[in-house]
């Protein structure tokens, strides 16, 4: 194994606080890291998002983070393109934490293009898979990784996403583990904006400024 990369399971000291409180059935058994997990990370917010973002999502997402990050909120994301993107981006330029759950084995960084951003990520918190080495980035693996999203933090806020995402998965992961869910409105003739829309309705609170999440989870 890489000697930047190791493992711990749930008695582990280095396991994550947040995710302690999950039923076995959804508590990773095992968890592969690089970097560190600290205890001030269980102040953690998850912001996710589309991968195909609008400019207003792109703004909306790398205010909340870099503001959020400010407070000493550690911010969870996956990585992934666009909003998740910019999410661990405006964090680590706020000289924040920032934690990102891959759906692949730590040796395989997706998408390749965030390798650097990656390294960025493992020296200001961690990257963190339940996925063996060499595990490839297969489409169902997101899907499962997302409930380690909402895990590991107290709130998750939805920025972009269609009625039909990944972006609603974490959102009800979080719903169910008792975690906040947090929605930021778009313009309503946008098709991303169905997704926070749909959060709303169904009882998300509304997210106008990061204030909303701070008084909340602090």
């Amino acid at each position: 194994m890489n000697k930047e990369i190791y493992t711990a399971d749930w008695q582990d000291k280095r396991y994550p606080e947040n995710l302690l409180a999950l039923p076995d059935n959804e508590r990773p058994e095992l968890l592969y890291i690089s970097g560190k997990i600290r205890k001030r990370d269980r102040k953690a917010v998850a912001i996710v998002g589309s991968r195909k973002m609008t400019d207003y999502g792109k703004r909306m997402a790398a205010k909340f983070a870099r503001e959020l990050a400010k407070n000493k909120v550690t911010i969870i994301s996956g990585l992934a393109r666009g909003i998740d993107t910019i999410a661990h981006k405006a964090a680590l330029s706020a000289g924040g934490r920032t934690i990102a759950v891959l759906g692949c084995g730590l040796d395989i960084i997706y998408p390749p293009e965030n390798k650097a951003l990656a390294e960025r990520v493992r020296k200001n918190g961690a990257l963190v898979s339940e996925f063996p080495l060499g595990t490839k980035p297969l489409g169902r693996n997101f899907l499962t990784r997302n409930r380690i999203i909402s895990g590991l933090s107290l709130a998750v806020l939805v920025v972009e996403g269609a009625r039909r995402s990944g972006t609603l998965s974490t959102a009800s992961w979080a719903a169910n583990q008792g975690r906040e869910v947090f929605a930021i409105p778009g313009p309503i003739d946008s098709p991303l904006s169905a997704a926070p829309l749909f959060l709303i309705e169904n009882g998300a609170q509304i997210a106008q400024n990061p204030k909303d999440i701070l008084d909340v989870i602090i």
